[in-house]
């Protein structure tokens, strides 16, 4: 029998060691920016994966985005969770289930991180709470993580959070440039 996602009761937020995770609210869309500014040299490094990154956008655009997101979530066709550091409040980054098929049920874990802190782990301890929130609260079967293969910094976060590569996807996708890029799959299976 078919789930009817939108019947699904589960937290919209949920903690883990440092990090508030819960999905966008109004008012969300100046945090966002303001992290997004900080970080587009780095996320525009990866046209073929971020494509999001390669639009301009302004404070109004981030605030439509996040205000969009809150209604995918509550319709449960995106789950889009913004990051915050518990201690200060901070805004971090983004992650969440994408791509969902509700039939088996699986997703894709995308993740970005504020340039300014990169290297503490904090997205891989996002990744490692989501996949668990998907595991126990969404019954998930398969989660996927689809990373660059030039972007070691993504894809060491599916590694260091336990999910197995499945293989490398060659001319996978393209730059805006015309440059060929290989996409790199990572998989956690539940129960595995």
């Amino acid at each position: 029998m078919a789930i009817n996602p939108i019947l699904l009761d589960f937290p919209d937020q949920f903690e883990s060691k440092r990090l508030i995770i819960r999905s966008p609210r109004a008012g969300d869309g100046l945090a966002m920016h303001e992290a997004k500014l900080e970080s587009m040299n780095d996320l525009r490094r990866y046209p073929a994966s971020l494509p999001w990154a390669m639009r301009e956008f302004d404070l109004a655009d981030a605030e439509s985005y996040c205000r969009k997101c809150q209604a995918e979530f509550i319709d449960r066709s995106n789950l889009t969770m913004l990051l915050f550091l518990k201690e200060t409040g901070q805004f971090i980054g983004a992650s969440g289930l994408t791509r969902m098929n509700w039939e088996i049920p699986k997703f894709e874990i995308g993740y970005w991180c504020r340039t300014s802190l990169h290297g503490h782990g904090l997205i891989t301890e996002a990744v490692n709470t989501i996949s668990e929130f998907a595991f126990e609260h969404l019954n998930a079967k398969r989660l996927e993580i689809f990373s660059d293969d030039l972007n070691a910094a993504s894809w060491r976060v599916a590694e260091k959070a336990r999910f197995q590569l499945e293989g490398l996807l060659k001319n996978e996708r393209i730059d805006p440039n015309g440059t060929l890029r290989n996409t790199r799959v990572y998989a956690k299976i539940a129960n595995a």
